[in-house]
């Protein structure tokens, strides 16, 4: 029997009997799935009623053990691919559901062929658009909506990945602090490439444009489009969206030396648009100007970096500020290594600060929001004073005068909030 060792990057073929799985880690429980019986027919017993879009493939929704799973039937060949292109775009952290298996060499009790299944690990918290867009949304629901799904081309296209299928089944969205972050869930019309040309780039957005009209069209003649959503100006915003989106990310701009607030400017601006900038390029042109790029990185790059420098989960704005403190104590101390630097702010400053708190005051935020807080309160008596005031005298300071009267947001809130020690 063929195996399939050596043909993926991190993946290896395991041969069983009457299938072989191809998986990057597999899981057992996925031998006791009716791989005998054609997808359409599994049984009840092993299925999840989750809302799905539109597929040309049979796909059904099982859970092994606390993850749920799609499983998709279609050709090897395509399989394959699509499992290898969720694979590489997993590798550069790309907003996509998850490979986990392609199932192959299935046949039934008599011995007929069955198609081989593609498994991907459903997208927790997730819905597609096309469920959302099934129910009565308000206009600022919908404008968050289109910006994400913007948000997701544009990023998709910055990364050389041309997705030639991009609908409203396609797409899957997830709240994020109370906007809407979109992911991208079929993969096998999709290629991925150093950078895409204009002209690739137009293709891709054009069937999006059609394909998210058709759909929109399909589900108001079906009665489940609200009367206020008219499908052309749907489809047309997520292009506008996206054009706007893409020219402030991309063009260059001249700027005179001493211009620094029209840099602020761009930055700001792309902030508001749900990206947050890395670094900026700076380049002079012949008159002595300066031409400006910004490095753009997706909502969510603080939160994913502190999480894996340190370990604590932080909304963006907070990890933000955490981690330019972060990066202050790290150039303060001329520490070259990050990962030895935030180990030391971690221990050195996070949590001595957060320990700083009495224990009947610590209901009043989480130590994260805490942090930050406090944070730009040293920054606040810092540009009074005139000087860095330290540490120790703004916790003091925040902890008498700020803090204090506060109200309890555990109680606010009704959660548990975490204590420290």
């Amino acid at each position: 029997m063929p195996s399939h060792e050596g043909k993926r990057s991190g993946g290896v073929s395991v041969t069983l009997v009457p299938v072989r799985i191809t998986s990057a880690l597999v899981d057992p429980a996925l031998l006791d799935l009716p791989w005998s019986t054609p997808l359409e027919e599994w049984p009840a017993q092993h299925l999840v009623a989750l809302p799905q879009g539109i597929s040309r493939h049979i796909v059904r929704f099982v859970r092994l053990g606390e993850y749920v799973y799609a499983v998709k039937e279609t050709g090897e060949r395509v399989a394959e691919r699509e499992y290898d292109l969720l694979r590489a775009l997993e590798r550069i952290d790309f907003p996509s559901v998850e490979a986990i298996a392609i199932v192959a060499d299935r046949q039934t009790d008599a011995g007929e062929p069955l198609d081989p299944v593609l498994i991907t690990r459903h997208l927790q918290f997730s819905l597609p658009y096309r469920a959302l867009f099934s129910r009565t949304l308000r206009p600022e629901t919908m404008g968050r909506l289109l910006d994400a799904l913007a948000v997701l081309l544009v990023r998709m296209h910055l990364t050389g990945f041309f997705w030639g299928d991009c609908s409203l089944s396609n797409t899957l969205f997830r709240r994020d602090a109370g906007a809407f972050a979109a992911y991208l869930v079929d993969a096998e019309t999709g290629a991925l490439h150093n950078a895409l040309s204009n002209g690739q780039r137009g293709e891709d957005l054009e069937i999006a444009r059609v394909n998210i009209f058709g759909e929109a069209l399909d589900l108001q003649a079906a009665g489940l489009l609200h009367e206020s959503i008219d499908p052309e100006v749907v489809c047309e915003e997520v292009v506008q969206r996206y054009e706007r989106l893409w020219h402030e990310i991309t063009y260059e701009q001249q700027i005179e030396r001493d211009a620094r607030h029209d840099i602020e400017g761009r930055i700001r601006r792309l902030n508001d648009l749900g990206f947050d900038v890395a670094e900026v390029a700076l380049s002079t042109v012949d008159d002595g100007r300066y031409l400006v790029r910004p490095k753009v990185v997706d909502a969510g790059y603080h939160t994913r970096r502190l999480l894996r420098l340190t370990g604590l989960d932080a909304e963006e704005n907070q990890a933000r500020r955490l981690l330019n403190d972060l990066d202050a104590y790290r150039v303060e101390s001329d520490l070259t290594d990050e990962q030895q630097a935030a180990h030391r702010w971690l221990t050195e400053v996070f949590e001595p600060v957060v320990r700083a708190v009495p224990a009947h005051l610590r209901r009043k935020l989480e130590p994260q929001e805490l942090f930050a807080q406090i944070i730009e309160h040293k920054w606040l008596l810092s540009e009074r004073a005139g000087r860095d005031v330290g540490m120790a005298p703004t916790v003091q300071s925040y902890l008498s005068d700020v803090l204090v009267h506060r109200p309890d947001e555990q109680a606010v809130l009704g959660v548990a909030v975490p204590t420290a020690g």
